[in-house]
């Protein structure tokens, strides 16, 4: 009698690593995007520390929140992407904004991204 055989055939390990290996390169590709990410975050909370709701205007956290998008390098978004809104007495900046990651051919991943901090507190939410 013949032995069972155990293991995968070749086409079984195509099978299973394909996914695999697509997911893994979505992975590398959408890694920009998310340090991104993490440097508009970085930035807001650090305006928010910066500066106080009572001595914050729109204009002065609009030129902070510029300065640091300058030192982290961001190029998107812009500061005029970035909402400075009054909330009673304090300021609330708000990142709400879409980013592209190319995959192959014409298949792009898109990644919506949602930060709200308060200018004054280390309140925030939201991704």
């Amino acid at each position: 009698m013949r032995k069972k055989q155990r293991g995968l055939t070749a086409i079984g390990w195509l099978i299973l690593l394909i996914p695999l290996a697509i997911v893994f390169y979505a992975g590398i590709r959408l890694a920009p995007v998310y340090l991104n990410y993490m440097k508009v975050v970085r930035t807001l909370e650090q305006v928010s520390t910066e500066l106080t709701s009572g001595e914050a205007n729109a204009q002065s956290i609009h030129n902070s929140i510029e300065k640091h998008l300058d030192v982290e390098s961001v190029d998107y978004p812009t500061v005029k992407d970035i909402k400075v809104t009054r909330d009673g007495r304090s300021w609330v900046m708000e990142a709400n904004y879409d980013d592209q990651a190319p995959l192959f051919a014409n298949i792009a991943i898109l990644v919506v991204f949602d930060k709200t901090v308060k200018v004054g507190s280390a309140a925030a939410g939201g991704e």
